[in-house]
């Protein structure tokens, strides 16, 4: 059995520790089978060289997040870990993915890694960097916009592109639009509120509302894209299967030189009053040959959400 020591440097030891060290207690149920005695600001670990490197890694970024925020929680030790799948065993093992992971998109807020967790989040972040138009198909939380999203943050953070556009069809707004509150943004915003909670969890607030007023970063619903021709941009259209075939193809026709789009969908959700005016099945139909396009159908194996959701899923797809 192997030992290892870790000194923490430059932060109080109760900040990683927790009060009555709750925090470091529950980063060690991560590990049953090593043996951490934390004194002080040095880590005693004893056991595999493997768990005795993750738990190194948990610590960096459990340091990396208190950085950025005053306390730490179990939810923040939690928010380090994926859960992936052991070949072999086919047991659900969680193992820490570090910056240099090769599935790591971008660092969000508080240290949190955004990685491609599934076989079709893999090949999305693949796909876009071969295709200057994707889409992605399939059911509620498979986490196609939230890794869409995660590829534009990074492709603005490293000057691939100068501006994010985040749009979707504010279909439920149609007639009863006028009997919101508020000024037009406001009656908007809580059909566009998920894409906000993406970037918020991606981007710091102040920043954000930095960027979204210099226009850097816009989100706005599907109408407001007509006229425009969208160059040096990464523009993701959510809820694709609220459009018609029209406002699909005024959408891709905004494509200017240097412009990445994503396309997002889930034909099983369609909100329009009448199912058949979609127009996202006819459109990958009419576009899913043409080379430089690509068509990602996610399955219920992609979902991330609470276990339950696949099999609300898959229970509404039987029925």
């Amino acid at each position: 059995m192997a030992e290892k020591k870790i000194q923490l440097q430059n932060i109080d030891p109760i900040d990683i520790y927790g009060i009555n060290d709750r925090i470091i207690n529950h980063l060690c149920s991560y590990f049953p089978d090593l043996k951490v005695t934390p004194r002080d600001n040095i880590i005693k670990l004893k056991g595999s060289y493997k768990d005795m490197d993750n738990f190194q890694n948990a610590i960096d970024a459990l340091t990396r997040i208190r950085m950025k925020k005053r306390h730490l929680n179990t939810d923040d030790v939690d928010s380090i870990f994926l859960s992936k799948t052991d070949r072999k065993s086919g047991e659900s093992k969680a193992v820490i993915p570090n910056e240099n992971d090769k599935d790591m998109i971008v660092v969000g807020q508080n240290g949190k890694i955004v990685t491609a967790r599934t076989k079709h989040q893999k090949q999305l972040v693949k796909d876009y960097a071969t295709h200057d138009l994707v889409f992605a198909l399939g059911p509620a939380g498979t986490g196609k916009t939230y890794t869409a999203i995660a590829l534009a943050v990074r492709a603005l953070q490293n000057k691939e592109v100068r501006r994010l556009i985040l749009t979707r069809p504010a279909v439920e707004a149609g007639e009863r639009l006028g009997f919101l509150p508020g000024d037009l943004k406001e009656k908007l915003d809580p059909y566009l509120q998920p894409l906000y909670d993406a970037l918020g969890d991606m981007i710091a607030s102040s920043k954000l509302k930095e960027l979204m007023e210099e226009g850097t970063i816009q989100i706005a619903p599907l109408a407001y894209m007509r006229g425009r021709t969208l160059e040096n941009a990464f523009v993701i259209l959510d809820e694709a299967q609220n459009t018609s075939l029209g406002q699909l193809k005024m959408f891709l026709t905004r494509m200017g030189n240097n412009s990445k789009f994503i396309v997002t969908g889930d034909m099983t959700q369609i909100d329009l009053p009448n199912k058949e005016d979609s127009g996202l099945e006819k459109g990958i139909r009419l576009l899913g040959k043409i080379r430089g396009i690509s068509v990602i159908n996610f399955g219920t194996e992609d979902i991330v959400r609470h276990p339950l959701v696949s099999k609300i899923v898959s229970a509404f797809d039987k029925s």
